[in-house]
């Protein structure tokens, strides 16, 4: 999908009504990781994954052939430099909130490894002559270091 604009203005004013909803959606992302409910994210997540191609992909025309743009007035592209500017920091943010998140995730993932393996062969009894027991009913647990 791209922007159908009928000039420059036109074209430049849709991008600025663009980026900001994606950095208002983007923002709403982040606060979600950042208050602990990734889950709520998931509510824009089509929104945000329809918005972004088109973002991505007006960003790339108007890379390719800035005339695109050019004849808006200074003050509308002065708006679009704003505006993506916030988006930037936005994004920054949200990956900032992702990243911890991930960090907080494997830590707890690991914790959980760790007491499972200190469950299994537990000694039964006392000294030397005591036995160990096997945990038939441990299941495997898996951790990906590149994840």
């Amino acid at each position: 999908m791209a922007i159908a604009a009928s000039d420059a203005q036109d074209r430049v004013e849709q991008l600025i009504i663009l980026t900001e909803r994606l950095t208002e959606l983007v923002a709403r992302s982040a606060q979600s990781f950042e208050e602990g409910r990734p889950q709520d994210a998931a509510a824009d997540l089509e929104e945000t994954t329809r918005l972004a191609n088109v973002y991505r992909h007006e960003s790339a025309r108007v890379r390719a052939d800035p005339g695109l743009v050019a004849a808006a007035s200074l003050a509308q592209r002065t708006r679009l430099v704003r505006a993506t500017e916030a988006f930037d920091a936005v994004l920054a943010r949200q990956g900032r909130a992702i990243e911890a998140a991930k960090t907080i995730t494997e830590g707890l993932v690991k914790a959980i490894a760790d007491e499972v393996a200190s469950q299994r062969g537990q000694s039964v009894g006392y000294g030397p002559q005591s036995a160990q027991t096997a945990n038939r009913a441990a299941s495997a647990i898996t951790l990906n270091q590149r994840a």
